[in-house]
């Protein structure tokens, strides 16, 4: 492990934007190469702590790709678990590889999830001359008949675009989730057309891949799985105002290790939120195509330990764990 980390650091991109009061300057780690959404999380949120004075010193951006997080992670459960200088970007895809017991025996309790202050919302879409107008619908032509009704999602059978649906069904009821017909297939687009060309009639994925498919009319978003309706789009009813209670959203976030102490695990939670209120995040989440979802400190904690324990017992049901 430490050799590999050596040979990660080396080749690292490291950026200096933004972190921690004191002599030394935090790091954020962001699990994956320059570019993609861990790497947006660590150089957004490092920026804007720094740009609006909640940290006095630059913050270190270290891309540690590897594994699907899984390199990093067990960084810092083995090397750094007591660093409270570290912050590490996650997201709905690191809950669900540790429910799924991806990263080589580690669980979700030997780090502690500090906050998430933005999410691209998950949805469940029909094509726009569908029968089904109501996630309710939906729901009960499953219930009535399950081979009735197959999904399409741009995850693998038991990714979270597969789960989403499913933690519906057992919310309306229906328990033996085995019989949901669901196909993976590369990408949301791929998904939608599968659900437009009437292949699938239903489409699991996240509002950021159906947005220009809607505006042109394709398809119709029957639940988005929010606490409240997204800004922007507030003709698209929630999952939970139809009765539902499924919050599923990918979500943009960090950890830190575990042995830090509270106050300072608290600190930082104090941090997230003061960039969560910031407007420069609002920017940065129009910009990208994020919409609000903060939760941080202790509630965040408890809604990502009910959401590894929920992964978990479908992944166990599907067979996709032991």
């Amino acid at each position: 492990m430490t050799k590999r980390f050596f040979k990660a650091l080396a080749t690292s991109a490291v950026l200096s934007v933004g972190i921690a009061g004191g002599a030394t300057a935090a790091e954020c780690i962001a699990p994956a190469n320059p570019g993609g959404g861990w790497d947006f999380t660590c150089r957004q949120i490092g920026k804007i702590l720094f740009d609006i004075g909640a940290v006095d010193k630059p913050v270190q951006v270290t891309n540690m790709p590897g594994a699907g997080g899984g390199l990093a992670y067990g960084n810092v459960v083995n090397e750094r678990g007591s660093d409270e200088d570290l912050i590490v970007a996650a997201s709905s895809a690191t809950t669900t590889r540790l429910a799924q017991n991806a990263y080589a025996g580690m669980t979700a309790d030997q780090v502690r999830f500090v906050g998430a202050i933005g999410a691209d919302p998950g949805v469940i879409v029909v094509a726009a001359d569908s029968d089904y107008q109501t996630l309710g619908d939906l729901v009960e032509a499953i219930k009535a008949d399950p081979g009735s009704v197959a999904f399409a999602g741009g995850s693998a059978v038991g990714g979270f675009d597969h789960l989403k649906p499913l933690m519906i069904l057992k919310e309306g009821g229906f328990t033996d989730i085995t019989k949901v017909k669901y196909i993976g297939v590369d990408g949301g687009a791929d998904a939608i057309t599968q659900t437009v060309g009437g292949f699938t009639q239903a489409m699991t994925g996240d509002m950021s891949e159906v947005v220009s498919f809607l505006s042109n009319g394709d398809i119709r978003v029957i639940a988005v799985l929010t606490d409240e309706r997204v800004p922007g789009f507030d003709d698209i009813p929630t999952a939970k105002e139809q009765g539902y209670d499924v919050v599923a959203v990918n979500w943009r976030g960090l950890y830190v290790p575990k042995d830090i102490s509270d106050a300072k695990f608290d600190e930082w939670a104090g941090k997230l939120q003061q960039v969560a209120d910031s407007p420069e995040w609002a920017q940065a989440m129009k910009d990208n195509g994020l919409a609000p979802f903060t939760k941080v400190g202790g509630d965040f904690q408890a809604y990502v330990d009910g959401l590894v324990a929920d992964i978990a017992t479908m992944s166990k049901e599907l067979g996709v764990t032991q």
